[in-house]
Parts: structure tokens; C-alpha cells; sequence
């Protein structure tokens, strides 16, 4: 990943610990694919898809977390919860960071952006 997604995936972080999110884990992987970040906030458990893309991109970032993408991080996540078990509700969100010149804009959260396969 560039140096840009890196920190996208900060931004997010930060953005989140802001709202009163607590990091549990990032960069989470497994044979299935990876997790960007992996938050706790109430009684949710909430694995975050970070997707940036510049503010002129045809397509809204959240687009491209396809159907596959979904069972990739969906299967991790059932992995991460077999091995780290909690009474926390797990969660899919994603988080669309837009950028113009290599500089991030704005960043727009997404909770329940989709359900487990």
C-alpha cells in the first residue's frame, strides 16, 4: 500500500478516537484477506474498510468494497472473532476518504455498510 492509503487509514483512526471509538487492532490479516482497523464503540465491534479515492472519482470509494471484498473481510472477521472472542455486536463499516493533490479532504463514515456473509 502507498504511503497515501497509510495514512488514510491514520486519518480514519484518528477521526474515529475522536467520536469515542477505541482501537482494538489494525492492519488485522489472515489467509482470507485483511482488516483496515478494527474499533469498539458501545456495544459494537466494528471492523472498518478504509476506501479512498479522489474528490473527482466516477465512482463513491465505498463502491469498490464489492461483493468479494465483502466476503474477504466478512470471513477475517469471523476468524479475528473465533480467536478474540467478545460479547461485543460485530459491525461492517466503511470509512470513504476523499483526496484532491494527494492531500485528504474530508473523510465520510459509513456504519452498517454491509452484513456478514
Amino acid at each position: 500500500m502507498n504511503s497515501l492509503g497509510k495514512l488514510a487509514e491514520m486519518k480514519v483512526c484518528e477521526y474515529l478516537r475522536k467520536k469515542r471509538y477505541k482501537l482494538v487492532d489494525f492492519n488485522y490479516s489472515s489467509r482470507f484477506g485483511e482488516i483496515d482497523l478494527i474499533m469498539k464503540k458501545g456495544k459494537y465491534i466494528c471492523f472498518v474498510e478504509v476506501k479512498m479515492r479522489n474528490v473527482n472519482s466516477i465512482a463513491e470509494p465505498a463502491e469498490f468494497v464489492d461483493e468479494v471484498k465483502q466476503k474477504k473481510i466478512s470471513a477475517t472477521a469471523s476468524l479475528y472473532l473465533k480467536n478474540n472472542p467478545t460479547s461485543l455486536q460485530p459491525r461492517f463499516d466503511v470509512a470513504e476518504v476523499f483526496c484532491e493533490n494527494n492531500q485528504i479532504k474530508y473523510i465520510k463514515y459509513l456504519e452498517n455498510a454491509f452484513e456478514l456473509y
